[in-house]
């Protein structure tokens, strides 16, 4: 039974888990002085950490669906944790590199909890569901960006790690009470498991709402890797300001329970279509950055309402399908769409 509760807790894991993944993109320029390397040396880090997360989607997160979620939640808490520890005390960045893929290896997290959360709903509202639960997650990936800002500027870049190896120790205690058991729903081998997520691309519904993903997640990860060098080379604003940006995105926090009413009132591909339309828009505002930081702004909403409101609609019509394959649906949504977050935080870098 999904209660109230409940659906806090999950919701918050959702956003202290997820601000791992985007820590380092406010602070890349403090690396790069501090570690004494290039732009695009610094950038190798969060493409690291995309690969990583994206790996971890792909072998761990299928665990859920033969699996008792609750101590597959916990034991990934536990691993996060000790992969901060070792980012914040890195000499290097080949070292730091390294401790990002493990955090993105090992905190896919929300993914796991996601299924979770509509499965412990009974199936019913799915698009609801997904909403609130990815609003959470939004929330942590827009407050990382701003804290990861605030706290790089005032004491460096390595005590932002610090802060997340705090929030995750509190939030795995208050998961160890409230996280209830949920058994496997089938008994298959892991191996197994990891055989048919191919075969799931051959349903064409399946495998549009993944290329969607692809794609949009290309224009996420070029935006979001650059902009730090961006507003520090061309208009001379320190980490703090590159963090705000995560706040001026929190429209996109606001409207992702919207976006999973309306996928459930007017169907998906409705949703879909005004979602990327949102997208082709922002970047349409961000060509014209170059001479005002305004249109940064613009864009920023834009591309953020876009892109997770098109993963709200896509997590809803993938939850539809048959409920015990949602962990290993996600799986293949999530790695195709971190695989193009992470090609376009490094061509994002490089160019």
């Amino acid at each position: 039974m999904l209660t109230r509760r409940l659906t806090a807790v999950l919701a918050a894991t959702c956003a202290v888990t997820s601000s791992n993944i985007y820590l380092i993109q406010p602070v890349l320029g403090q690396v790069a002085a501090d570690l004494r390397i290039g732009d695009g040396e610094a950038g190798i880090v969060p493409t690291a950490t995309q690969l990583g997360y994206a790996a971890g989607i792909l072998l761990l997160v299928p665990l859920g669906d033969i699996r008792d979620r609750r101590p597959l939640i916990l034991t990934m808490m536990a691993a996060t944790t000790s992969a901060l520890v070792a980012a914040a005390l890195a000499p290097s960045v080949g070292w730091l590199a390294a401790a990002g893929f493990l955090i993105g290896l090992l905190t896919p997290i929300p993914q796991v909890v996601l299924p979770l959360g509509v499965a412990l709903a009974g199936g019913e509202r799915s698009g609801r569901v997904v909403g609130i639960l990815q609003g959470g997650l939004l929330v942590g990936l827009l407050a990382s960006r701003a804290y990861a800002g605030a706290i790089g500027q005032v004491l460096g870049w390595r005590a932002v790690y610090w802060c997340s190896v705090a929030m995750m120790v509190v939030v795995g205690l208050v998961l160890v009470r409230a996280l209830p058991s949920v058994p496997a729903v089938a008994a298959v081998r892991h191996s197994a498991v990891l055989r048919s997520l191919p075969g799931l691309l051959g349903g064409r519904m399946v495998l549009g709402v993944c290329l969607a993903g692809v794609i949009v997640g290309v224009a996420f990860g070029a935006f979001w890797n650059t902009l730090s060098f961006v507003l520090l080379r061309d208009f001379g604003l320190g980490p703090a300001v590159v963090g705000l940006f995560g706040l001026v995105a929190a429209a996109s926090a606001l409207t992702s329970p919207l976006a999973g009413r309306v996928a459930d009132r007017f169907g998906a591909r409705v949703g879909q279509f005004a979602l990327v339309g949102l997208v082709v828009l922002a970047w349409v505002a961000l060509g014209f950055g170059e001479g005002w930081v305004g249109w940064f702004v613009v864009g920023t909403v834009l591309l953020d309402v876009g892109v997770w409101g098109n993963q709200v609609v896509n997590q809803a019509m993938l939850f539809g399908l048959e409920p015990g394959y949602h962990n290993r649906l996600n799986t293949v949504y999530f790695f195709t769409r971190f695989l193009g977050i992470a090609a376009g935080s490094a061509f994002g870098a490089q160019l």
